[in-house]
């Protein structure tokens, strides 16, 4: 599970790299924050879930490594696109409606990694633990 969270983070990374490129090129700022998130909600924090997942793969592949996955990753590309949305103008109510959708399924996903975490990352299933006993 953790070289899916890692493809993806790169893929957030490509995404971050060119928002940074076009606001550089236009100076068009007003899109900082959502550049922002992209680069550390995406890229960042999903690159390091990828890397927990691959140091403890029994944490990636249980019912919450997995339920995790799927509502962080179905969340995130609508809380990022509504941030793109509010500076758009009259798109503010649609915005609101991505925001709470994405965040919610974000949240809960958060929320599932970090019970995730204390319940299944243990030396004793670290990548090089059960390669040894293997």
């Amino acid at each position: 599970m953790g070289a899916k969270w890692i493809k993806i983070a790169v893929i957030y990374f490509i995404l971050g790299i060119a928002i940074g490129m076009f606001m550089s090129s236009t100076l068009q700022l007003q899109w900082a924050a959502a550049h922002a998130h992209v680069n550390l909600a995406g890229w960042a924090s999903i690159g390091i879930t990828g890397l927990v997942y691959t140091a403890y793969p029994q944490a990636g592949s249980s019912v919450l490594g997995k339920w995790h996955f799927w509502l962080y990753n179905i969340g995130m590309p609508f809380l990022l696109l509504s941030m793109f949305m509010v500076q758009i103008p009259g798109m503010l109510s649609v915005a609101h409606i991505f925001t709470f959708g994405g965040g919610i399924a974000v949240a809960a996903g958060v929320v599932l990694f970090i019970i995730n975490v204390f319940m299944n990352v243990h030396e004793s299933n670290a990548y090089n633990q059960n390669k040894q006993t293997s």
